[in-house]
């Protein structure tokens, strides 16, 4: 398997639904805030090299340990699923830590709240059915896409309003439902055959 635009735009919208960028403003405000300013280019960086790293090294951490790629993408599909239901419901099923000291732009923002347990979780599920080099180009597009919001993200907020936000996070979570569904059924067979 090689180039197929499909597969990056299906694997572009699975990260962006994750990831949750947008709605992650009121976080990334919060922490710009307690900080004074966020290192945007770092942030973004630090997370791509993550996400990339574990598209690579991820499986074989898993063959290391035992589980096969259709087990991880069982499992990750219901992280997928709850990640989505706390986008849909306006609930928070998992707290992220704060942190109020200067490595700010690498933590929390690059790991775990861009490339947090969700995003490698869905990199790994994507890796059981894509082309990795299509991930990866999903990868880049959605680590722009993070640099261009880090960078404007009161300007954002002022544009969108908070409704708007959260118009905006129930709607890539009822996306991100379906895609969390698809990847249930297509690797719970794998693992009965």
């Amino acid at each position: 398997m090689g180039f197929n635009i499909k597969e990056i735009i299906t694997a572009t919208m699975v990260l962006f639904a994750v990831i949750d960028v947008i709605g992650n403003i009121p976080i990334i405000i919060d922490l710009r805030k307690k900080v004074g300013s966020l290192e945007s280019e770092k942030a973004s960086v630090v997370a791509g090299i993550i996400m990339i790293l574990f598209l690579f090294l991820g499986k074989s951490i898993l063959n290391l340990i035992g589980i096969d790629v259709n087990s991880f993408a069982v499992a990750g599909s219901l992280i997928l699923f709850f990640l989505a239901l706390e986008m849909i419901l306006g609930i928070s099923l998992y707290k992220e830590e704060k942190t109020n000291s200067m490595t700010a732009s690498v933590f929390p923002l690059a790991f775990p709240l861009i490339a947090g347990p969700g995003s490698l979780t869905a990199i790994l599920s994507l890796r059981a059915e894509y082309a990795t080099v299509n991930i990866i180009i999903a990868i880049i597009i959605n680590v722009f896409f993070m640099y261009v919001v880090l960078k404007t993200s009161s300007k954002i907020e002022r544009l969108i309003g908070e409704n708007g936000i959260n118009i905006i996070q129930k709607i890539f979570g009822v996306i991100l439902l379906a895609i969390a569904v698809k990847l249930f059924t297509s690797n719970i067979q794998g693992l009965f055959s």
